[in-house]
């Protein structure tokens, strides 16, 4: 097919006869037709059933070899299981700690304990044409949880529906937010233990972390054989803390670039976009989240970078950023960020 394409595409810019709005035309055209080629010719991993745990314990549902290009369908955080502001987020409906359902896990091959995988997110596509936020009894950043035992009564159950259309999320008819596709969850294994969805760490997992998004690469430290990728929990749109716990969640269509660095050990995830490195840290209290990320970020300022450590540490204080990605999961996660303007160049 793609020979196919290419031969038709000579053809049409000759007949053009090089004419610039005719040559842009056609070049619109087939850009579109390697688009569908592309997608098409990827390997596809879609699910019936999913897991609530990141583990070494699940038989693998999709092998890859990197570097290699994915597409990975998710579910929303709740199972699909609220469509309308009548479907109130209940213990009959969103039974915790059943949320959160994971695709996968994905075999790597050549993966071992002690090396690093990364995920470079080329996309994400909501495959609904609306998302759910809700107010979970129990759950979220103002309110008694399992974890923050208060005498205080419930939030009240609620649901609100935000249409998603033209790259927009409709929180309502008067405010309307920029489409920010996130990927919530997204972790390897661990490697002796089974982990719930809801919960991070050092293996990734429930980060919910905004920076996790379109164009930016993931960094996990691969801690069995094969590195067993879990991902789902795909929020349209979330601003930074998560604070009732619920972003407008959606099911999606993830597509992923799976690669590897062997013989390369991280300890905790790492991010690049175009602007910054990053590194997150979550635990309880926040102060040791941030003081897990900080500290990742001054050792990889000095063992990558060439940086005298105390130079690093004092350079942080004067240019780092800091974001709070969540305060809602059963521990919190911060991320560090260091400008890569200020980095050595070459």
């Amino acid at each position: 097919m793609f020979n196919l394409i290419t031969a038709k595409f000579l053809l049409d810019y000759v007949d053009t006869g090089f004419d610039a709005p005719k040559v842009e035309s056609i070049l619109g055209k087939y850009h579109r037709s390697y688009a569908i080629w592309e997608r098409f010719r990827l390997k596809r991993l879609r699910q019936r059933e999913f897991c609530y745990v990141l583990g070494p314990f699940q038989k693998p549902t999709l092998i890859v070899e990197p570097p290699e290009t994915i597409v990975v369908e998710t579910e929303d955080a709740f199972g699909g299981k609220i469509k309308t502001e009548k479907d109130l987020p209940t213990p009959d409906r969103v039974a915790l700690p059943f949320v959160n359902p994971q695709t996968g896990p994905i075999y790597v091959k050549g993966a071992r304990k002690g090396d690093t995988l990364i995920v470079h997110i080329k996309d994400i596509k909501p495959a609904s044409d609306q998302g759910a936020t809700c107010l979970v009894p129990y759950f979220g950043g103002l309110t008694s949880t399992t974890y923050t035992r208060l005498l205080n009564a419930p939030l009240p159950t609620r649901t609100k529906i935000c249409p998603i259309r033209d790259g927009k999320v409709y929180f309502s008819d008067k405010i309307v937010l920029p489409l920010e596709p996130i990927i919530g969850t997204i972790g390897v294994s661990p490697e002796v233990e089974a982990v719930s969805s809801l919960t991070p760490g050092m293996h990734g997992g429930n980060m919910d972390c905004p920076d996790v998004c379109i164009g930016n690469k993931l960094f996990l430290p691969v801690f069995v054989e094969g590195a067993l990728l879990y991902l789902g929990d795909v929020h349209a749109v979330q601003g930074d803390g998560e604070l009732c716990g619920v972003a407008v969640e959606v099911p999606a269509e993830c597509t992923l670039t799976i690669d590897l660095i062997k013989g390369k050990t991280i300890t905790w995830p790492r991010i690049e976009s175009p602007d910054y490195i990053m590194t997150v840290g979550s635990c309880k209290p926040m102060e040791d989240a941030i003081r897990i990320a900080f500290t990742e970020l001054v050792l990889w300022l000095e063992r990558e970078y060439g940086f005298n450590l105390w130079d690093a540490y004092q350079l942080c204080t004067q240019v780092a950023k800091v974001r709070l990605a969540q305060m809602v999961n059963p521990l919190y996660t911060m991320v560090a960020k260091f400008p890569k303007k200020h980095l050595p160049s070459g």
